[in-house]
């Protein structure tokens, strides 16, 4: 059992990046696909696809490098609220990531966005990681 479901996506992510492997296989929930198709429209990942063929089902998700230098686009995931210590900000509040060049993805009562959206929309939220 994980007591951090987002944490543990997060983990998986960098562990198969640090490996070098190209897909890596996720548990799935609704939440955890919502933060891959904005990772998706981001650019930070090649592709996903979402499967349904056990109890909870497989998020599969396909790594993305820099072709010349082999780097992973995803530079670094970091987990800003967690179970033990949960980070609120208001619109104004959201602070940037890497001088603007990352994301922060926040969970709304608009649903789960980036950080720059929820300012957009006007509304502030559970601040659950930061992406660059």
């Amino acid at each position: 059992m994980v007591t951090d479901p987002i944490a543990d996506y997060l983990t998986r992510i960098r562990n198969a990046q640090m490996a070098n492997h190209r897909i890596v296989e996720i548990p799935a929930s609704n939440l955890k696909k919502r933060i891959t198709e904005i990772l998706y429209d981001k650019g930070y990942i090649l592709k996903y696809k979402f499967e349904d063929n056990s109890k909870q089902g497989v998020i599969k998700i396909a790594l993305k490098y820099d072709a010349s230098t082999k780097l992973p686009a995803i530079q670094s995931l970091e987990r800003i609220s967690r179970p033990g210590l949960r980070s609120y900000a208001k619109p104004d509040e959201f602070k940037r990531v890497k001088n603007g060049l990352g994301i922060s993805i926040v969970s709304t009562s608009k649903g789960v966005m980036t950080d720059k959206e929820a300012k957009a929309q006007n509304v502030g939220g559970e601040v659950l990681c930061s992406i660059f």
